[in-house]
């Protein structure tokens, strides 16, 4: 996948992912990069369980980088939360 396509996917997951975790979003930068991170994560996931991760710029992508953008968001809130 393109850089450019990579950001669009991770602006998509982030936005949705963090609506779906805390119904308020995160910022427009931090949810680029929590979906980014989140379809590197949701790629790994799928993997890990024999599907196939992140296919290019498509629905199943988007849906595996929404995955992983909660499964990043749920750790990141619960890190975040027992240090304040």
């Amino acid at each position: 996948m393109s850089f450019l396509a990579w950001i669009i996917l991770g602006l998509v997951a982030g936005f949705i992912g963090s609506k779906i975790v805390n119904k308020r979003g995160e910022g427009f930068f931090l949810d680029i990069i929590l979906g980014i991170v989140g379809a590197i994560v949701g790629g790994w996931l799928f993997q890990l369980f024999g599907a196939s991760g992140v296919t290019g710029l498509n629905i199943y992508s988007l849906f595996v980088a929404v995955i992983g953008a909660i499964v990043f968001l749920l750790i990141y809130h619960a890190i975040v939360r027992r240090r304040t």
